[in-house]
């Protein structure tokens, strides 16, 4: 069961992983290793050259599970977070989703049902290609924008707002996939790996489901704020 608490710099950063497990990624993506012993927040996040309050901005929005941004903006670096929402496009698309597919040819290669294994293949694909896509624009064009607001400059024709007003939740296909297997896929397969996979990507929805949280409530009201500044 997950504890429900703010986080502090004085806190034990072992206490917070060992509440709240999933706070691992949030750990990895800001490029945090373990083995930090019993050192504190502030003090692990001083060895690993990370921001302190924007890590513990991001640990308590997300473990708060509420979509209020404005307790939350105050003194974030913004370098900080796009930092860490790079590292996540990296772990969703070099890594997550690379997994889920072999795990899934693992698990349905071999069934009787070659159509519903392609079609399986398939959607999956299509949909990691749209991932693709959206990650690289926010990564090529996106962050490029806002990284030109940092050094002073005033790109004419964007602003943050178009990419709030287009910017698609991709975790929601996953749900037509997880239909499809649930649903159609037959058994006499590896069961125990189809669960298994089936599993990665519940988490994988949750994930992507969190990430586009952070870009929603804390990300791009962030960069409204600076936007203001710069004008």
């Amino acid at each position: 069961m997950y504890r429900t608490r703010i986080y502090k710099p004085t806190d034990k950063m072992s206490d917070l992983i060992c509440e709240n497990y999933t706070l691992l990624q949030v750990l990895s993506r800001f490029g945090v290793s373990l083995g930090f012993g019993d050192k504190n927040v502030r003090e692990v996040c001083e060895i690993n050259n990370v921001d302190c309050n924007t890590f513990l901005t991001v640990v308590n929005f997300l473990v708060e599970d509420s979509n209020r941004m404005q307790e939350h903006l105050e003194g974030i670096s913004i370098p900080s977070l796009m930092n860490y929402l790079r590292e996540a496009h990296s772990y969703f698309l070099d890594f997550q989703l690379p997994t889920i597919r072999k795990k899934l040819i693992e698990a349905i290669g071999d069934s009787k049902e070659k159509d519903v294994t392609y079609l399986v293949l398939r959607f999956f694909d299509a949909y990691v290609d749209e991932v693709r896509k959206h990650m690289e624009h926010e990564n090529d064009n996106v962050f490029t924008y806002v990284e030109k607001l940092l050094r002073g400059e005033h790109p004419a024709g964007y602003s943050i707002s178009v990419f709030a007003s287009h910017h698609d939740h991709i975790d929601t296909k996953l749900t037509e996939l997880k239909n499809i297997i649930i649903k159609y896929f037959p058994a006499g397969g590896n069961n125990r790996l189809l669960n298994a996979t089936l599993f990665d990507i519940f988490s994988c929805e949750e994930d992507l489901a969190s990430h586009n949280r952070v870009e929603d409530f804390l990300f791009v009201p962030a960069i409204m704020e600076l936007e203001k500044e710069a004008r």
